[in-house]
């Protein structure tokens, strides 16, 4: 009799250690799923020129309307893009043309907030040509600004992709690449002569001058060329010019990005820009008028592949 009571205490207490084993196991699988949705439900502030906008981490739909932004999108293998203003893509990010695959929400200056509304994204990312209607934009879903601010560029720009790495976490792989920019940057500078040199930006027939602190003022404020004019106006639409200054002014080289190509139009900037004027010129006669692919400079500057190709192009005057 005894013995059979001792089984069964032996039993009950088993049942008992089994049941307590599998509290413990259920308390434990509840404590990871609820560390789990603390880390996807992570949260990001992000304070930018327009204010201080908080979202989840790692959003799945975001529109994105800086083409600089979404080159670096591109490049960091970031496949949240949702939504882009399909018109005037860069041709090397054509791939977000596709109309299939992403939602085509207006235009860089004229946002289509119906198609916006209706993808609900989790993120929208705006710069300087959508910042007036930043309200409306923020209506609709969390939105940040990430211009670059030309007057401070490489600070500007290093401070939106660490944002960006932030956000995505892809903090490793930004470091690396703002790495090999920098590198390239340094590498310039040991190139550069001291050659004056003139930016334009060519459209219909129409010529606008940049210096320091412009829109294309990186030429000379990070990579160390001379300009031709230091009294330039520094601003985004740059300074009217005649073909006459260009010809007083007679630099040594010339640096052309043209709007034209960027938008579409017919209009030739070498057919408008190289008249019987600009032929006198130094940097015509020694062959150094370099046109800049508007794609990187005047579409999707600020990106982590077009500051490289920016590098690029500028090392390439001087080899």
């Amino acid at each position: 009799m005894k013995k059979w009571l001792l089984i069964a205490f032996t039993l009950m207490m088993v049942a008992f250690l089994a049941a307590c084993g599998s509290d413990d196991a259920t308390d434990a699988n509840a404590a990871k799923a609820d560390t789990k949705e603390e880390a996807e439900t992570e949260t990001v502030t992000v304070a930018h020129e327009l204010g201080e906008t908080t979202f989840d981490k790692n959003p799945e739909k975001v529109v994105v309307f800086d083409f600089g932004i979404l080159d670096s999108m591109d490049k960091l293998g970031i496949e949240a893009v949702a939504g882009v203003p399909q018109a005037n893509i860069p041709t090397y990010l054509e791939k977000y043309s596709d109309a299939e695959k992403y939602e085509n929400v207006g235009t860089l200056k004229e946002a289509d907030f119906e198609a916006i509304h209706a993808l609900d994204p989790d993120l929208i990312i705006i710069s300087g040509r959508q910042a007036a209607m930043y309200e409306e934009f923020a209506d609709i879903a969390p939105t940040i600004h990430m211009g670059v601010d030309t007057t401070k560029y490489m600070d500007s720009f290093t401070q939106n992709m660490n944002t960006l790495g932030e956000i995505f976490g892809k903090e490793d792989q930004v470091k690396e690449e703002l790495t090999a920019i920098d590198t390239q940057i340094e590498d310039l500078k040991t190139s550069v002569t001291d050659e004056k040199a003139l930016i334009v930006l060519a459209n219909e027939g129409k010529v606008s001058a940049y210096g320091a602190a412009s829109r294309f003022g990186i030429i000379h404020d990070v990579f160390g060329v001379k300009q031709a004019d230091e009294g330039i106006e520094a601003s985004t639409h740059g300074q009217s010019i005649s073909f006459e200054y260009i010809l007083e002014t007679n630099p040594d080289m010339m640096f052309v990005v043209d709007r034209n190509a960027a938008v579409g139009n017919d209009a030739s900037a070498k057919d408008s820009l190289e008249n019987e004027l600009v032929e006198k010129t130094t940097a015509y006669q020694n062959d150094k008028i370099i046109y800049l692919d508007p794609d990187f400079w005047y579409l999707s500057g600020g990106g982590l592949q077009s500051v490289s190709q920016m590098v690029t192009d500028i090392q390439s005057a001087f080899e």
